[in-house]
């Protein structure tokens, strides 16, 4: 799944290799990568996201577990005016990825190739207009679901980087994944969610493209399932808005 690899503790579980790479992708990797990836250990202390763009930048937007990169590519074909942050782990997501890149010729996209958290810590209070984390692996064992990205320490992350009014986005195929998620993002004052019907987190919005993981959940007869929240405006205080609608 699209995240798997991205935890709360600055550790990676899951595969980083998968199987070989062809000899084109090995290309991508040793000539295109070195020219968009991230190297935290060349920046301050801080870290400015527009400064990873040469292009004309209005917005960044952020992805945690890419997977195989559709969604990232999709989304800056669509949005040339926005600098994509896209995180993952997993070398042949970053292939996958990286082939879009070259194919559609996009200039709007930085890749980091590590766990998204110590990047995301590095990053200045507001910086970040929408963040994405698409089909997260749920972790269902009692046991590892400390693994999972939403957890409160996070989520506080992901206030702190998000401007006013920013969006964060987050689908699964989990239904207890899904609850779990919402609960902790509606126990944080920083965050609402804009549901107002069921039809709003079953039905993919139409500018938020089909994935592979998606199209995977559906063929298993499971139920996908799309959230989305926006980020209180820090002047606004007590405005913590509870939906009283349960997910089935």
């Amino acid at each position: 799944m699209s995240g798997d690899n991205q935890t709360n503790s600055g550790r990676v579980f899951g595969r980083r290799k998968g199987h070989k790479l062809r000899t084109k992708q090995k290309i991508l990797m040793e000539d295109l990568l070195p020219r968009l990836k991230i190297d935290l250990e060349i920046f301050e202390e801080t870290i400015e996201p527009h400064s990873f763009f040469a292009c004309n930048i209005k917005e960044v937007w952020l992805e945690i577990g890419f997977g195989a990169g559709e969604h990232t590519a999709w989304q800056a074909k669509q949005n040339p005016n926005v600098g994509f942050i896209a995180c993952e782990p997993f070398l042949n997501g970053v292939a996958s990825l990286l082939k879009h890149i070259s194919t559609d010729n996009l200039c709007n996209i930085r890749i980091f190739t590590d766990d998204a958290l110590p990047l995301i810590r590095r990053l200045p209070e507001g910086t970040i207009n929408r963040l994405f984390i698409l089909f997260p692996d749920p972790w269902p064992k009692s046991r590892h679901k400390k693994r999972r990205i939403i957890t409160n320490e996070n989520v506080t992350c992901f206030a702190n980087i998000l401007a006013d009014n920013g969006e964060l986005r987050f689908s699964t195929d989990h239904l207890e994944y899904a609850r779990w998620a919402l609960l902790i993002m509606l126990k944080h004052q920083w965050f609402y969610w804009t549901a107002e019907k069921s039809s709003d987190w079953h039905n993919r919005p139409v500018d938020w493209p089909l994935t592979r993981y998606e199209d995977k959940a559906v063929k298993d007869s499971k139920k996908p399932i799309f959230l989305q929240f926006k980020r209180v405006p820090r002047k606004v205080k007590n405005s913590k808005l509870l939906k009283k609608i349960e997910i089935t």
